[in-house]
């Protein structure tokens, strides 16, 4: 389901604002704003009350999807929201468009294979550093080469941005340009810093979507720690530099930079197809091995848990063990 249901009218003519299509061609992700979601006899539904049209009822199939984002003006039942979970449905609570994650829900049967995948590689150092690695060469955009410290990629990073930020300022004939985030003195900033700040939040917003709907931590990052949101943080600088960096330049001279910066840039989320590449990058930074669009590293819902043992590995759980003690 790649639409926005809030007026019955633009379901068959225009398309989502939020980039939320299927990822890797089976993750599919639903968002709503202006509506209350019901239950009633036939499934969960999406309720409207449209000033032309009047109360409208849409089916949601809420059982074919794996994430439900509710935006603004949202609210819903208790009985809606546990069938959305006997589906295994994840319901994320966001700001407008899909940005601005507030918090959200993690189906219980989803499979954990990307959170041990992601915590196997944050509990080793090599590992770490590896992932580490991976990410400043997205950055880049080329390799990096092996043996390279984290030392001397975070210097190569700064010259990088000090070159972008001279670069944008050169051509929008800004100058003395010099990031600074302020959130005491808001108003005192100029328009460019106003519009990256408020940009960068959305962008944190869509890329805690991503990971959630994955099933990873937010708070075990590679090249951040200590917040609970450092991996949200690591995944949104790979795109700062191509998105909301030039954007918040060439809102300079606005007017009302924090919601021009918003609005574009969930405009760019869905021309660039943002977020699906967003579930991507995560599964290939975590295991270089994934092939991109491949159905089988989707995210997967598992119907038991099992039992971990150091020798066996996986074993059955369910079952009583003490006939197995021989």
């Amino acid at each position: 389901m790649n639409t926005t249901l809030s007026d019955p009218r633009r379901l068959l003519t225009q398309p989502t604002v939020a980039m939320l299509p299927k990822v890797a061609d089976s993750l599919s992700f639903l968002y709503l704003e202006h509506v209350r979601v019901v239950q009633d006899d036939t499934g969960v539904c999406a309720h409207i009350e449209h000033p032309d049209t009047g109360p409208t009822r849409i089916a949601l199939p809420v059982a074919a999807l794996s994430c439900v984002l509710l935006g603004p003006g949202t609210s819903a039942t208790q009985a809606a929201m546990a069938t959305c979970a006997r589906h295994n449905t994840s319901v994320l609570w966001t700001g407008s468009g899909g940005v601005r994650m507030y918090s959200g829900s993690h189906s219980a049967n989803l499979t954990t294979e990307w959170l041990e995948c992601q915590v196997r590689a944050w509990a080793d150092e090599n590992a770490r550093l590896a992932v580490a690695a991976r990410m400043y060469a997205h950055r880049f955009g080329t390799t990096v080469p092996e043996g390279t410290s984290l030392h001397r990629l975070r210097g190569l990073e700064g010259q990088r941005m000090k070159t972008l930020y001279h670069s944008l300022a050169e051509q929008h004939k800004l100058r003395g340009f010099r990031r600074d985030y302020d959130p005491h003195n808001w108003s005192d900033q100029n328009p460019i810093n106003q519009a990256l700040s408020a940009a960068n939040t959305a962008l944190y917003g869509t890329v805690h979507s991503a990971i959630l709907a994955l099933g990873c931590s937010p708070a075990l990052g590679f090249i951040h720690s200590g917040k609970q949101h450092s991996f949200v943080y690591d995944i949104a600088d790979l795109y700062k530099a191509t998105h909301t960096i030039p954007l918040a330049f060439a809102l300079n001279n606005s007017t009302n930079p924090e919601r021009e910066a918003r609005v574009r840039l969930r405009n760019n989320l869905r021309l660039y197809r943002l977020l699906p590449q967003i579930v991507t990058d995560i599964q290939q930074l975590l295991d270089p091995t994934v092939e991109p669009n491949n159905d089988d590293n989707d995210p997967e819902e598992t119907e038991l848990v099992h039992l971990w043992d150091p020798d066996l590995g996986a074993i059955d759980a369910g079952i009583n063990h003490a006939d197995k003690l021989e």
